[in-house]
């Protein structure tokens, strides 16, 4: 069998991002067949590999795929110890974890999964993967601001992507990006002197919010995840 990092293994398996996995495995809450292995130990994932005391890699579960609608003040983190975390929250019954991240601040969709190779694909901006927004401002929307969001903003010394930019309403307007760097819309915004009163995501590639209540979470249908995986080129381990 092919051997692999087992913080790799851990990846794939859905239980945690890689650098949870190396503080997880450093702090002794990993074992192989029994014992806490060194950073860098090497499976092929037929041994008994235990996270925090339960088992994983045998008898897997069903890859799976969730879309959840944040509401503000919820924390993308799975940090047990925050307060309102969204896995506590969604207390979904096996370990899933969230594909990106919203700000406190903002609501709107998310995707969590138990599939960690996928994870990446979704969100290295080279993928193009569309991510669509509303936002709310306290000023006015004139056609100049729209036009220079189109065009790319320079904040943080790095001019953001091309994007789409729709006014909706006096001080509403969409915004469609294929890169998703740390409160950038927010920045975007600040940079053109405008401030956000609301943000909330809708779309992420070809999930959409539609109705789902904020705080409740739905299974993707086998149509939207046929899509996904199609557009990702990515076959489930």
């Amino acid at each position: 069998m092919e051997l692999m990092r087992l913080n790799k293994f851990l990846v794939d398996q859905g239980v945690c991002s890689r650098r949870a996995a190396d503080r997880a495995i450093t702090e002794g809450r990993v074992t192989v067949n029994g014992t806490k292995p060194e950073l860098g130990v090497k499976v092929d994932g037929s041994e008994t590999i235990s996270f925090d005391g339960v088992i994983v890699g045998q008898n897997r579960s069903k890859r799976l795929y969730l879309a959840y609608h944040k509401p503000v003040g919820i924390i993308c983190t799975s940090d047990p110890l925050a307060k309102d975390n969204i896995i506590e929250t969604i207390n979904y019954p096996e370990r899933i974890f969230h594909i990106g991240r919203l700000d406190v601040a903002s609501s709107g969709l998310i995707l969590l999964t138990n599939d960690g190779a996928i994870v990446n694909k979704i969100l290295r901006a080279e993928g193009k993967n569309q991510k669509e927004y509303i936002v709310r401002i306290q000023e006015d929307v004139t056609d100049d601001f729209i036009t220079a969001l189109r065009d790319g903003v320079l904040i943080d010394g790095y001019k953001t992507l091309p994007c789409k930019a729709v006014k909706m309403g006096p001080n509403m307007f969409a915004i469609t990006l294929v890169e998703g760097r740390n409160r950038q819309i927010r920045k975007m915004c600040e940079a053109l002197h405008r401030t956000v009163t609301s943000l909330k995501r809708i779309r992420v590639m070809n999930i959409k919010l539609d109705d789902i209540p904020p705080g409740k979470w739905r299974l993707l249908t086998p149509e939207e995840e046929s899509t996904l995986l199609t557009t990702l080129n990515h076959t489930p381990a």
